[in-house]
């Protein structure tokens, strides 16, 4: 009988997952369960209110993809209601996304998954002479002299010798899966901390145009800031000079830091190349749009389905379309007042509890039931991974030089083919790639932006279609942003100028979710089988792999309370604690 391990919860995520995956007798895993086991409740909160304001609240179903969930409300307002953003504006919006993937990706790579590969205390036995070497062979990041590694290596040492490994702690030091050479753990841990200080000068961006961050403000129909040049209070001279330096240091870490770091790793690891794969399908709903959103040609990501791995054939996916894309819950703790085999498409969607599984601490779920608070997304019946490696294959298969320029040097530089990419590696590595692939689309993107002010192209706000006097009495819109994470759509029916249905399709609910009324696993269930774990109690292998996908369950999942009560009564508040 195979034994089932359980991790819950896995760390170093947004959000609460719990993952339990059954082991035959060579420690290989043969079936893998995901359940999200934490709720929110954003889309009941949003019935009834205006759509202008659905951003505020939508934004809050995570502390860390604000601007995503922001951008995905707005564009499914400016749909519904026929709203054409200026160019400036876009331009402007742009820039922030593209800052949120290098941000994010940054962070993802050195506090999220780095760990996964780098033994911290292991990094003590290094010698800094011979990091240094390291370093000055692979970037000419100015931080490489022997002295400052040793630095860095009396940290550590402090930090290991006090028996409290404050943000090192609790995880799996000395594993044998451990491969690398101490002077690349203490590189790696060097540029772990570097992270942490980068992200200052990272979210500048999203400082200046929203306002602040976490959080930053936005509006329907534009953006909220306003280009003057000779204002103190708007996009002048200073700001712009402020947001071109903090461009320029996002390019230098990405070229000098991470993009090094990920080759200099990824050679111990290569048998992740044929390692966590899953299902071989990928969807992407396409981002950075030129002005006009609906014109999905002009968009530097695709939106595309590619399935069983053929990048000869993809297809472009119309999230209106009622018959493929639609969301499941035979396995998930929601109802369906037609009955839970049958999938719903967002604009019918049903955000319907009844929590029948068994109460904490229980040992295992129950997984023939219900056992997740995530959904079951499947475009035409079939589950899809979403994310980096979705959006680089659909860059690399419709041509996009510079994704295929890099993703050929880093399979060539690694000695594999391209089929290598579909693998935990692959989609480490695709992460990578679409950094460096949006970090120079942000150069180029602002200055795109300051041609425009000096044509004196300066209009941030459409407010044409502002007032619900100008709206039809019934509209529904589709909003999408490509979140570092997926696909993220959201999906709005607006009546008599209110919410009247409101429905997120997250990328973690994509890559998460239960089985469905086929019993198909999703992407994080079918990327584990397979996989042989060297010691089942510390199953490194297991955080490797999911991981790579970037977990976010708070967006994934949806709120009732323990008495369930209708929390879109109840105020917004009980929605910010997830975050």
């Amino acid at each position: 009988m195979a034994e089932r391990i359980v991790i819950d919860p896995i760390t170093r995520i947004e959000g609460h997952l719990r993952i339990e995956a059954e082991v035959d007798a060579s420690n290989t895993i043969t079936k893998s369960y995901s359940s999200g086991t934490m709720v929110r409740g954003i889309e009941v909160i949003l019935r009834g209110r205006d759509p202008r304001d659905a951003w505020a609240y939508a934004q809050r179903a995570c502390g860390v993809c604000t601007t995503v969930h922001s951008f995905a409300s707005i564009r499914s307002v400016e749909d519904a209601l026929k709203i054409q953003i200026p160019r400036a504006a876009n331009l402007i919006r742009n820039l922030m996304i593209a800052q949120q993937y290098v941000h994010d990706h940054v962070m993802h790579f050195y506090h999220l998954h780095a760990l996964d590969w780098v033994d911290v205390v292991a990094a003590l036995k290094a010698d800094p002479a011979e990091t240094s070497r390291i370093q000055q062979s692979i970037s000419a990041w100015p931080n490489s002299s022997p002295g400052y590694f040793a630095d860095v290596q009396r940290k550590v040492k402090g930090i290991v010798d006090s028996g409290q490994l404050s943000i090192f702690a609790n995880a799996y030091w000395g594993h044998p899966a451990y491969k690398l050479p101490a002077e690349i753990n203490l590189l790696a841990v060097a540029h772990y901390l570097e992270a942490l200080d980068a992200q200052r000068t990272f979210t500048k961006i999203h400082t200046i145009f929203g306002g602040k961050n976490p959080h930053p403000n936005f509006v329907v129909g534009g953006v909220p800031m306003p280009i003057d040049l000779n204002s103190d209070t708007a996009l002048n001279a200073e700001r712009l000079s402020i947001i071109k330096d903090s461009i320029d240091r996002m390019l230098t870490f990405v070229d000098q830091v991470y993009l090094p770091d990920l080759l200099a790793i990824a050679p111990y690891y290569l048998e992740y190349a044929g390692v966590g794969e899953g299902l071989g399908n990928f969807l992407t709903w396409g981002e950075l749009p030129d002005t006009d959103n609906s014109d999905v040609s002009k968009y530097v990501v695709p939106r595309a389905v590619i399935t069983g791995r053929d990048l000869g054939s993809i297809q472009e996916p119309d999230p209106r379309d009622f018959a493929r894309m639609q969301e499941y819950v035979a396995h998930s703790w929601y109802e369906y007042q037609k009955g839970d085999g049958q999938g719903l498409h967002p604009w019918e969607g049903e955000t319907s509890f009844k929590y029948t599984g068994p109460k904490p601490p229980y040992e295992y779920l129950e997984v023939e039931q219900k056992y997740s608070w995530l959904k079951a997304p499947r475009w035409a019946e079939q589950p899809m991974e979403v994310g980096p490696l979705a959006r680089v294959l659909a860059m690399y298969a419709s041509g996009h030089q510079q994704t295929k320029e890099l993703t050929d040097m880093v399979l060539k530089t690694l000695g594999a083919p391209l089929s290598a990419v579909f693998s935990t590696l692959g989609r480490t590595a695709a992460r990578a790639i679409e950094t460096k692939v949006f970090a120079d689309h942000m150069q180029k993107t602002f200055n795109e932006l300051v041609e425009a002010i000096k044509a004196g192209d300066t209009r941030t706000f459409n407010n044409e279609r502002w007032e619900p006097a100008t709206w039809p009495a019934h509209a529904e819109g589709f909003g999408f942003m490509e979140a570092p994470r997926g696909a993220l759509g959201h999906w709005i029916v607006i009546d008599n100028g209110k919410i009247t249905n409101y429905q997120m399709v997250v990328p973690t609910t994509w890559n998460g979710s239960p089985r469905d009324h086929l019993d198909q696993a999703g992407a994080y269930e079918a990327s584990l089988v397979g996989t042989k774990l060297a010691k089942p109690e510390w199953p490194l292998e297991v955080l490797r792999t999911i991981h790579s996908f970037d977990p976010c369950m708070a967006c994934a999942i949806h709120m009732v309370d323990a008495e369930g009560n209708d929390l879109g009564e109840t105020g917004i508040g009980l929605s910010v604690c997830v975050s």
